[in-house]
């Protein structure tokens, strides 16, 4: 039986609030002065609310990562909020460096590996957790009919 994890490596220390003004940057960045850190590094209200949502494809997703919480920096966690209009849909996709489990605010989604569609007549949302501080999304779409043959 074969099987393939991603994730982000274990963390060394319980908090390293990322300094986001630094050029260096490996696995997350450098941890800020414990001076320096503040109440702000570890709250992001933009999960609070839903998204106005105005493209084509009907959904819009608002991320909660490292670059808006300084404060996950390191320790492998993220969030998303994914609202959809009726019908509206998240498109097939890949988490190249996090797996994810999702969590049904509101509505009736279908999904497989690995897109949600709400099936609705009323908008939907959800929570999206990711083992990873910086998650990734690759589009299935974009990576196999927007490549160029070499």
């Amino acid at each position: 039986m074969e099987g393939l994890v991603a994730s982000d490596p274990d963390h060394l220390q319980d908090f390293c609030v990322a300094d986001k003004t630094s050029r260096i940057n490996g696995n997350g960045y450098p941890c800020k002065n414990a001076v320096n850190v503040t109440e702000v590094d570890f709250f992001f209200g933009g999960l609070a609310n839903s998204a106005v949502i105005n493209n084509l494809v009907g959904s819009v997703i608002t991320t909660a990562n490292v670059e808006k919480i300084p404060g996950l920096n390191t320790l492998g966690v993220s969030l998303a909020r994914i609202d959809y209009q009726p019908d509206g849909l998240n498109p097939p996709h890949t988490h190249p460096r996090a797996s994810k489990i999702i969590f049904v605010l509101d509505g009736e989604l279908d999904g497989l590996v690995h897109y949600q569609k709400n099936n609705g007549v009323k908008p939907a949302s959800v929570i999206a957790g990711f083992n990873s501080q910086f998650p990734g999304t690759q589009s299935i779409a974009t990576t196999l009919f927007t490549s160029t043959a070499l």
